[in-house]
Order: structure tokens, then sequence, then C-alpha cells
């Protein structure tokens, strides 16, 4: 109900007269408004049953969520910073892993603008166990890093989402993109753009092609790798003077899609496809929230393994110089930063160490 007159003086007087309950379809309410022109008996068959359907579909959506708990006897393991837990296990995984970071000049290791501080006195004082600030400290100096550039610039209130698939080249260039803006990404696995959740996006769009990129702070959506970039750059970075352009250049041409195709490669094309003994229900589990950034040989494989299980995940970046690491470090009252950091909304379940995240995502979401 609208006022078009600012000076209009309403009363309201609410007369229920009728009512029934939600479960027969809602109850019928009349209002009636008086003011200066104005008086009349409004019927709103509709707001009654309005907010029934929505507390019945609030209802109804908790109770239709999948059902999945942790392994029984389940520990979340101690975490062990810079270290291998399993050697033998991990070492291939860091090395092509290692490659495929080094084939891609270490794009989305470092935030946009990155820049390392050396502190001293005070300021290192305020670093080290038990200040829940990210650095590090020997002796009576500190080292950290930061982004000045991106502490500036505009911050999305929502993730954006993106559907994409690990092995894409091209989705590659949008991810490393956000990791260089610390931008968190909603991420929507579609392997090989024909399972997960392509049917979504083909519903939606008309068309399985990833990258697509939908932005819920702007209400923007769009197709193509590059658009998408520019996008990014555009809303939620600097000022475009503010930075040198080789800086995200190995994001652009036929550098970017022939080096990100090599680094696929050396992975074996994993994430390519959707597992075989993948719980056919996994498409309907709440998001996992997986704190890292992808170029670590740590984090990609738990990467792969969220997308080849088709598992809706939002990837919050921790790249050099993101804030994220201070948000880390005081979520999880670690006594050094390191990622992959794991939390399972459906479960409760919260854990560090790749392999073990590994271990924990087949028992629980496979079949």
């Amino acid at each position: 109900i609208f006022a078009s007159s600012s000076s209009l003086k309403v009363g309201l007087e609410l007369a229920l007269v009728g009512e029934a309950g939600c479960a027969q379809g809602g109850g019928f309410q009349f209002y009636r408004w008086r003011g200066s022109g104005f008086d009349g008996m409004l019927l709103l068959p509709l707001l009654s049953g309005l907010l029934c359907a929505c507390a019945t579909a609030m209802v109804s959506t908790k109770s239709t969520l999948p059902k999945v708990s942790a392994p029984a006897n389940f520990v979340a393991p101690e975490p062990k910073p810079l270290s291998m837990t399993r050697p033998r296990e991990q070492l291939p995984g860091l090395l092509t892993g290692g490659l495929a970071l080094a084939i891609r000049l270490a794009t989305g290791v470092f935030t946009l603008g990155w820049k390392p501080k050396l502190l001293l006195g005070a300021e290192a004082e305020d670093i080290g166990p038990g200040t829940r600030k990210y650095g590090f400290r020997v002796g009576p100096l500190a080292f950290r890093d930061e982004s000045p550039l991106l502490a500036t610039a505009p911050r999305p209130e929502l993730p954006l989402v993106l559907y994409e698939y690990e092995a894409s080249p091209f989705c590659r260039k949008v991810r490393e993109a956000a990791l260089l803006l610390d931008i968190p990404l909603e991420l929507r696995p579609c392997p090989g753009a024909r399972a997960g959740f392509a049917s979504e996006l083909q519903e939606r769009t008309g068309r399985m092609t990833v990258p697509y990129l939908i932005d819920p702070n702007t209400e923007k959506e769009m197709f193509e790798s590059d658009d998408i970039i520019e996008y990014m750059l555009d809303a939620y970075g600097p000022s475009r003077d503010a930075y040198d352009a080789k800086a995200i250049w190995p994001l652009r041409g036929a550098f970017a899609v022939t080096t990100a195709t090599f680094a696929t490669l050396l992975r074996g094309l994993a994430g390519s496809q959707r597992l075989e003994n993948a719980r056919p229900d996994n498409e309907q589990m709440l998001p996992l929230e997986l704190w890292g950034y992808e170029p670590s040989p740590f984090v990609r494989p738990v990467r792969e393994k969220l997308c080849a299980l088709c598992l809706k995940h939002v990837l919050i970046p921790t790249s050099r110089g993101s804030a994220n690491r201070d948000r880390l470090i005081a979520k999880t009252s670690v006594q050094q930063f390191q990622v992959p950091f794991l939390v399972d909304p459906n479960t409760g379940v919260e854990l560090f160490e790749s392999p073990e995240i590994l271990d924990y995502l087949e028992a629980v979401y496979t079949v």
C-alpha cells in the first residue's frame, strides 16, 4: 500500500474478521486505513498466505537437505604448518602442483599490490602466538605482508557465484583473477561443463558454457572469461592507474590459455569429471567453506576433490597480502598460518591438513 502524498496522515485500524490455519491455506484479514482523502476497506487475503508459504518453504528446505555426518570416531587432526604429514603420499602431488605453479608464473599466489613489511619494536611484538595477527616473528623482528591497494578498493558484501570446473583453463583464469583481487567466490562445479551444476546453469541461461559469473551484489551476470575478469577489475579492483598493467598480464591472451592448459595436463585433468562414487545428492548439500589459495600445492588437491565430487563451496582467498589471513588466524587461533582449512556446515566439522581433508571428503561424500 503506497501513499503518494507526504502530508497524508494515516491512522491504521486493524480488525481481524476471519482466520484460518496455515494448513488450510491461510486466513482473511481486513485492514481499515483512515486519513485525509482515504478511507476504505482493503482485503488482503494473500498476506497471511504468503507468510505461511514462506515459513513452510523454510521448514521444508531444512527438512529435505541430505543428511550426512562425520565419520565414526572422527577427530580433527592437529595442524602442522610447513610440513608433510604423509610424505610418500603427498610428494608426487606436490611436485606436479609446484610445476603447475611455475608454469603459471605463480599467478594468484600474491594479491594485487602485495607489499612485504619488516616490523620492529612494538609492531613486532604484536605478531606471534596469542596475538591473532598474521605474520612471522624471529626474535625482535617480525615479517608481515599486506596489500595497501586493496585496502581501499570496493569489497563485495556477498561472494560472487561462479559456475566452473577445475580443469578448464578459462575458469582457472577467472579464479586466479579473484585471488589477485582477494574476492571470495562461491564455486559451483560443472565437471566437463556437463555434470554437477551444469544442468542448473542450463536452466538459468539456456547454455552449458563455463565460466559463468553471477554477482549478487550488482545483479550482473555474464559468460566469457575475459569479460568476467574485466568486470571484476572494474567493480572490485583499485584504480587502473594505481598499478602496473603487467601485474595482470598472465591472465591475458594466448599465454594464459596455453600455460593454464599445460598446468591442467600436469595435474592429470583432475576435476574434469564427476567421480563415479560421488553421492548423487551432493549438489543439494549446503556450501562448504574452503580457506586457501589454489596455486598452493597443498590446497589444489582439495579444490580438485571438491570439484570432482560436485560440492558447492565458497573459496575464501588467502593469497600473500590477503586480509583474510588475519581473519583465519582469529577464527582458528592457530599458532601459525596454514591452509587449506575446511569448514563443513553439513556435519559441523572443521579441519586442517590436506591429506586428512581428502580422506574426510571421501568418507562423507561418496557411496
